[in-house]
């Protein structure tokens, strides 16, 4: 390591969870250990993690491991002094994360994570943005399938509309025509948990109702912004849809991209996120059945016993789809926008792996790589950025040349 230089350009800290397991995997494959990437495994146990590095074969055997826990800050400071960037695995991130966030906002080390908790996020924002502004730490949530091809998939459609018409789309759907995949035990803690601090602080369901929540203060709108909460039908896209459970977090950070790229979509921007479920009474049916779903397991989440239960048997923290599901599941989503001139544009988005852990686990390591290797902090200075801001075409290459991914324009 030389003075300048940390000796590891990604630590993947949680690296013995389910998803920081695939995450090793991936990028032993993709960058082997003498490659230009240098990267390292971190977490709590040394044992686990050495079992870890055991289980990834003998092209892992040389394969470094840093030991800290997620409450220690002298652990985490101490593997920050190591790391040009951080990918966090470790969630529910309310509950574990912010000590790292903390660390890597004093320290100047770049950070990213798996997180889809916008309170969690805001909270993060508050606490520590002016920390990393002064030591040049870039924090990037939602690298995962929350939010990347969300806030991807709108940087990708808007650029293409700027180049063909000269103006960006100042309205945006983005809608899920399909997906196959497990559920994620972490993504289902990370719910649960929100259900849990919303149902005790009512300033807390303020701040997961308001679109404009992760935007900087001073640039929040109030231009009211679309929302499907139940079944309805789609004129632009001949199909009936229904609430996509990611939007709560996905708008969030699309907002704030465009808040943070100076209003770049417009200040009158406006963009949701559905499911298409078809069209005709079948597409109406299998949406309503989805809006009821919704809204049935956040109301009966409210209830502790209720909340526990789901936690311990539909989806437990650590738990996953087996390899094969990982492999074959796939998500498709498209992006239609509209220019205030009228001009229409509608662009495809889609990849190959189950979305909550064979495709994000590509995504995150991509996105790690990426600020560490691509985007130098003398192009993007410390702060709170999301992909699209801190990343944006740079992260789009490498996800079409090694993560399996695939953007596309359909056409005007």
């Amino acid at each position: 390591m030389t003075a300048n230089r940390p000796a590891y350009d990604v630590v993947v800290f949680g690296a013995t969870s389910f998803v920081g397991q695939i995450l090793a995997r991936y990028l032993l494959a993709e960058f082997g250990l003498r490659g230009k990437l240098r990267w390292a495994i971190a977490g709590r146990s040394r044992a686990k993690l050495e079992e870890l590095r055991k289980s990834l074969g003998r092209k892992a055997a040389s394969l470094p491991i840093l030991v800290a826990d997620a409450a220690d800050e002298d652990g985490l400071r101490e593997m920050c002094r190591q790391a040009r960037v951080v990918a966090s695995t470790v969630g529910p991130y309310a509950l574990y994360g912010e000590p790292l966030v903390k660390v890597c906002a004093e320290t100047g080390t770049d950070y990213c994570d798996l997180t889809g908790e916008p309170h969690w996020i805001r909270r993060m924002l508050d606490r520590y943005e002016g920390a990393a502004r002064k030591s040049g730490a870039r924090i990037v949530h939602c690298c995962g399938f929350d939010s990347i091809p969300s806030d991807l998939g709108v940087h990708f459609l808007q650029r293409e509309a700027l180049r063909r018409f000269g103006e960006p789309c100042t309205r945006v759907k983005f809608r899920v025509k399909g997906a196959s995949g497990g559920f994620s035990g972490g993504t289902v803690a990370s719910m649960m948990n929100a259900v849990k601090e919303a149902a005790a602080d009512p300033a807390l369901r303020k701040i997961i109702a308001n679109p404009y929540a992760l935007c900087p203060k001073g640039q929040r709108l109030k231009t009211r912004q679309p929302r499907v909460k139940l079944a309805e039908l789609d004129a632009d896209f001949d199909s009936w849809v229904a609430p996509f459970v990611m939007a709560a977090i996905n708008t969030r950070i699309v907002h704030r991209s465009n808040a943070l790229a100076k209003h770049r979509y417009g200040k009158d921007f406006l963009y949701d996120e559905a499911v298409l479920t078809g069209p005709g009474l079948k597409g109406r049916l299998t949406a309503a059945g989805i809006s009821a779903g919704i809204s049935g397991v956040i109301a009966a989440s409210a209830v502790p016993p209720v909340r526990a239960a789901v936690e311990r048997f539909v989806a437990p923290p650590g738990s996953g789809p087996d390899e094969a599901a990982q492999k074959k599941g796939f998500w498709n989503v498209r992006l239609l926008g509209i220019t205030a001139d009228g001009h229409r544009l509608q662009v495809k988005l889609a990849g190959q792996g189950d979305p909550g852990y064979g495709s994000t686990s590509k995504m995150l390591a991509q996105a790690a790589a990426c600020l560490a290797l691509d985007v130098p902090k003398s192009a993007v200075r410390g702060g709170f950025w999301t992909p699209a801001t801190a990343l944006g075409d740079h992260l789009v290459e490498r996800l079409v040349k090694h993560a399996d991914v695939e953007f596309e324009v359909l056409g005007e």
